[in-house]
């Protein structure tokens, strides 16, 4: 059995990584050779083919938590942990239909564009920015602190300042990335580390297949088999929800978030900014849904062979439990060299997430808040990109920091805010724009604000922060381990089915409630532009 303290082999782990931080530092310096514009910085200069930008937006999609965490999720508790896998993919189908080519249309480069295409500039950008921020922040915080852990697991290390090295080497390399090549750079790290992904998935997917003849019965049988605790649970509904009245309730919370946040996530949104034309965003989108289609298919494999090759003591004991499935199941299959190159892919899918993101994080900021904002739209492209540039740097500083005190933290917290922020604060207003030819700048602004706030204040009261206890073992189970410090008054442990239909009703509430007249010329405007992409290419603030 392997030592619980590190898995395979630390230093062919050191070297396999270095490969490949090498070997993309080297793709972002060659692209970054024509960064010359903001167009340049902020979408890639328009330049990517839909099969490009579709791989990409696939290597900004599947990220840590798809690979490592569902993976894992599956092994412990079989169907409900593939239900991640289906909620996924039926989340991006739903952002593909409603708002992706839409908002390419309609946008120049981020959602603030869009939002205040017809509205009050200044308000609207502010609001749509600092929710931006927001995601990005809760979702850089936890990828930040997964990178901790996985590569603490992986190189052995142990000790809480090693840990926070790892955290500080991963933010380095972030910040080089988004400094050096922009979107550019970016794109051509997602695009290499959705290839890897897929394939080393791909490889180990077939690989267990093989142990049993291609049987899938049979790997499920022997899943159970290894698996006394939970049995024939494991092929069925309930091991995880669907216990009582309230697990039910918060499974459908937790659904509503992932599947409409999704469609709001403003870095994933951001990639069909990166095409020449609309039919290139739907190339894109056909690439994107095989590719993640597939990939989720791979982790039904993996999680149910990581359950029977590995077991779910040993993956409960291991340093990263659940996130440990996959790495402990490709040192099975194929020992210290495939668990290094498959450590290195989830390495590479971290750095590549952390990246989007920061160069979303840092073009909202430099492009929304202080482009037009601050500079009233009196700034040139170069002066904006130079500011983004700064921006980036200070990000990647404060990710660091963040990333070292969550580390350890509940990171399917940090993560289930960022898609419950996305999909209160963001989506009800983003439909509102493009569908409802009344909404006005009240509306969208109280759209905005009462989804960011009413989602982080019942996350603060849930039992994901204080108050929740293992009935068997008496120890926490949410953030604050002291199990004497309990303030949570609100039952489920994501606000979805509270927060998403309050800030749809706040955006009603808050247009039909003022007088702001129709702008019915610039709605005709933005429907034509969004439907027809007509003008796209000439989208310019106002």
């Amino acid at each position: 059995m392997l030592p619980l303290a590190t898995v395979g082999n630390p230093t062919v782990n050191i070297l396999i990584f270095a490969l490949f931080v090498l070997a993309t530092l080297a793709i972002v310096f060659r692209a970054s050779r024509n960064n010359k514009t903001a167009a340049d910085f902020y979408a890639g200069g328009r330049n990517f083919t839909g099969p490009q930008n579709g791989i990409a937006i696939s290597g900004d999609y599947l990220s840590a938590a798809s690979f490592l965490g569902i993976a894992g999720a599956i092994a412990l508790n079989g169907y409900d942990g593939f239900l991640y896998s289906i909620g996924f993919l039926v989340a991006w189908l739903v952002a593909l239909l409603l708002v992706a080519e839409l908002i390419r249309n309609t946008g120049r480069f981020t959602m603030a564009d869009v939002l205040s295409f017809r509205l009050k500039q200044r308000p609207i950008r502010m609001a749509a920015a600092i929710s931006t921020l927001c995601v990005c922040f809760f979702y850089l915080l936890a990828q930040m602190a997964g990178a901790g852990g996985l590569v603490a697991l992986l190189l052995g290390v142990s000790s809480n300042t090693g840990v926070r090295i790892v955290i500080a080497v991963v933010g380095i390399l972030m910040i080089v990335y988004v400094l050096v090549g922009g979107m550019k750079g970016t794109t051509w790290v997602q695009i290499v580390k959705a290839v890897l992904l897929v394939i080393g998935a791909g490889i180990m997917t077939i690989w267990v297949l093989a142990k049993y003849a291609f049987n899938l019965s049979g790997l499920l049988g022997a899943a159970v088999d290894k698996s006394p605790a939970a049995g024939e649970k494991l092929l069925s509904p309930g091991l995880q929800y669907g216990l009582t009245g309230v697990t039910k309730l918060d499974f459908i919370s937790l659904a509503l978030a992932l599947v409409l946040g999704t469609a709001g996530l403003p870095h994933v949104l951001m990639r069909f900014y990166t095409v020449p034309d609309s039919k290139e965003a739907r190339r894109s989108v056909s690439w994107a849904i095989w590719i993640i289609g597939i990939f989720y298919l791979f982790t039904l494999v993996l999680g149910y062979g990581a359950a029977a090759i590995v077991g779910p003591d040993r993956i409960k004991a291991a340093p990263g439990k659940a996130n440990s499935a996959a790495p402990l199941l490709a040192y099975e299959l194929g020992g210290e060299v495939l668990l290094g190159v498959i450590s290195a892919v989830a390495f590479a899918t971290i750095l590549a997430v952390v990246a989007g993101l920061t160069i979303t994080a840092s073009t909202s900021f430099a492009h929304d808040i202080y482009g037009q904002i601050i500079k009233k739209g009196q700034i040139s492209g170069d002066g904006e990109v130079r500011v983004a540039r700064l921006t980036a740097v200070v990000i990647g500083i404060v990710a660091i920091i963040g990333g070292i005190f969550a580390n350890g933290q509940n990171i399917a917290f940090l993560v289930a805010l960022a898609f419950a922020v996305a999909a209160s604060a963001n989506l009800p207003t983003i439909l509102y724009s493009l569908f409802w030819r009344r909404f006005n700048t009240r509306g969208a602004l109280w759209s905005i604000y009462g989804g960011l706030v009413s989602t982080i204040v019942l996350i603060v009261f849930s039992p994901v922060v204080s108050g929740k206890v293992d009935a068997k073992t008496g120890k926490s189970l949410s953030m604050i381990t002291d199990t004497g410090i309990d303030f949570h008054w609100f039952p489920l442990d994501n606000p979805g089915i509270i927060s998403i239909p309050l800030a749809f009703l706040l955006g009603w509430l808050g247009t039909i409630t003022s007088k702001e007249p129709v702008d019915v010329d610039k709605f005709a405007e933005m429907e034509v532009r969004s439907l027809t992409g007509a003008g796209a290419e000439k989208a310019v603030a106002h």
